[in-house]
């Protein structure tokens, strides 16, 4: 029923098209944010054609004879459009996985995209991988703002913007990545050890790429000092925060607050956080994921299931 084809670059423009006019992908799908990183991953993405026409499409990279929908990205799972139908998408998947046996996979693991992305329901796939004997392996745990309704911040979230707002604190956006990359490696190597997952040299590419879609607000003292920031990544229905940052005196002056008082004015559906657990969710930030919620956000998950092919 369906022609399977494995991406090559020659297709790009064909790809991204259809990533633009499904209801569940976004920029992250495109080429041009999936192949800054092509060198850490061998590309498997395929495409799936019914009656000679794009039907859909699945990002992945495949590492030794296991199927990952893919690995650099956040989420994953089969894009679709509004032509999508359950009983296609449940032969789609029994066809594509007599495909990945013919080539010699043996394992799929799979990101669904979360609902909160999709421009209409989308959630064929996730009857599909039951079907197919999925299990359900790893669930981070987001949070996220609806901004078409009212919500409350803590009073301690209050407080903080107040501190803001006494100590003269503005907000800008910006296109100078580099103050508050600074700001951000400096934080994570001091409290985890770690450097960004993307280097300034990346993200800095990516937002010459998708200028309308990566956007950075940052907060500043009266003298112009730049004490805190948050990149964004904007898609149809979330804006979501990709890195938060702030200095001691970012901190102490509540700046994050006052970047999250502005942000919170701008269009959107949902804000979304991002994830507060580790080790596949087995472990909860609780003190991360309270600041979180002082905002107003509650849960949303990002699962990862596989299942085997015999």
């Amino acid at each position: 029923m369906f022609d399977i084809v494995r991406y090559t670059p020659d297709r790009q423009e064909e790809w991204d098209a259809f990533v633009e006019r499904s209801k569940n992908g976004t920029f992250l799908m495109k080429r041009g944010y999936m192949d800054y990183h092509a060198d850490r991953f061998t590309d498997a993405s395929l495409l799936f054609y019914l009656k000679g026409k794009l039907y859909a499409l699945l990002p992945a990279n495949i590492n030794g004879s296991v199927l990952h929908s893919h690995q650099g990205l956040t989420y994953g799972g089969l894009l679709m459009d509004e032509h999508c139908c359950a009983a296609d998408v449940l032969r789609l998947f029994g066809e594509m996985n007599d495909w990945l046996r013919n080539e010699g996979v043996k394992q799929v693991i799979y990101k669904p995209i979360p609902h909160i992305y999709s421009t209409a329901p989308a959630e064929e796939d996730l009857y599909a991988l039951f079907r197919c004997g999925a299990t359900l392996t790893a669930r981070g745990l987001s949070t996220t703002i609806d901004l078409t309704r009212s919500s409350r911040w803590r009073q301690n979230r209050r407080t903080a913007l107040n501190k803001a707002t006494a100590a003269g604190i503005t907000v800008t956006t910006s296109q100078n990545l580099e103050p508050f990359w600074h700001i951000l490696e400096e934080n994570l190597m001091q409290t985890h050890g770690i450097r960004p997952v993307h280097t300034l040299a990346e993200m800095q590419l990516l937002q010459s790429r998708f200028p309308k879609n990566i956007q950075l607000y940052t907060a500043h003292t009266p003298q112009g000092d730049t004490i805190a920031g948050i990149l964004l990544y904007l898609t149809p229905q979330v804006i979501h925060s990709q890195y938060i940052s702030a200095t001691a005196e970012g901190k102490a002056k509540g700046a994050i607050d006052a970047l999250m008082h502005r942000i919170l004015q701008t269009q959107g559906h949902y804000f979304d956080f991002g994830i507060s657990t580790e080790h596949g969710g087995q472990y909860l930030n609780e003190s991360l994921i309270f600041q979180k919620e002082g905002f107003g956000g509650r849960g949303t998950c990002y699962d990862i299931y596989e299942y085997t092919l015999s």
